[in-house]
């Protein structure tokens, strides 16, 4: 009976703890719990995520990584050209084009890594996903995002988000095995990874 009354308290408890999201009332403490959440926790974070939902949330919070990212990238890049004496009027209004360009397109990037990541989740894992959920999984693994205007690193954090975060999400959300959430993050980071390069060799030309 004790044991009963221990389980039926447990239960609920658990069933309470969720994943923080980003919420438009406290934009920016909401954004900051949860990219902390998501980088520092990420299993936790995905194991007690609530994969169905609104998209706009997800959305704007990536639209605002995506900013902060854009903003800071910007500053670094012009900073750069100014280091080594070689800043004109051309090169801030190309920073500046470039760093409204990546925030505005940042969440149409989220959306096209999470049909590339339903395509995988369906063909290794089954029938299980749809996109508003896998977009919602991706918004939040873009956090890693936060990181991407510092050089070289920037680079690794795009990698982190797609296969690292991505494949803890997929593990987490749809109970696979860490075999199958490995191979099925990997067949979405290539196709991905090998866009985003093409498109940067694409913009050096």
């Amino acid at each position: 009976m004790a044991s009963a009354i221990r389980a039926t308290c447990i239960i609920p408890l658990m069933q309470s703890d969720k994943a923080p999201e980003f919420d438009l009332q406290r934009p920016l403490a909401s954004a900051v719990a949860v990219t902390r959440a998501v980088l520092f926790s990420p299993r936790s974070f995905y194991l007690n995520f609530k994969v169905e939902g609104p998209l706009r949330e997800p959305v704007i919070f990536v639209l605002l990584v995506g900013a902060f990212a854009g903003v800071l990238g910007a500053v670094v890049a012009l900073a750069s050209n100014l280091l080594f004496g070689d800043l004109d009027a051309g090169d801030v209004r190309a920073a500046v084009v470039d760093g409204l360009l990546f925030a505005v397109l940042s969440p149409v990037g989220v959306g096209v890594v999470a049909a590339v990541y339903l395509l995988s989740i369906r063909t290794f894992v089954g029938k299980v996903a749809s996109f508003s959920a896998v977009y919602r999984m991706a918004a939040y693994a873009a956090a890693a995002l936060v990181l991407a205007w510092i050089p070289v690193l920037g680079a690794f954090a795009v990698t982190y988000a797609l296969m690292v975060l991505m494949g803890i999400g997929i593990r987490s959300v749809y109970t696979t095995s860490i075999m199958t959430a490995a191979i099925t993050a990997l067949l979405g980071f290539v196709p991905v990874e090998t866009a985003l390069i093409w498109l940067t060799l694409a913009g050096l030309s």
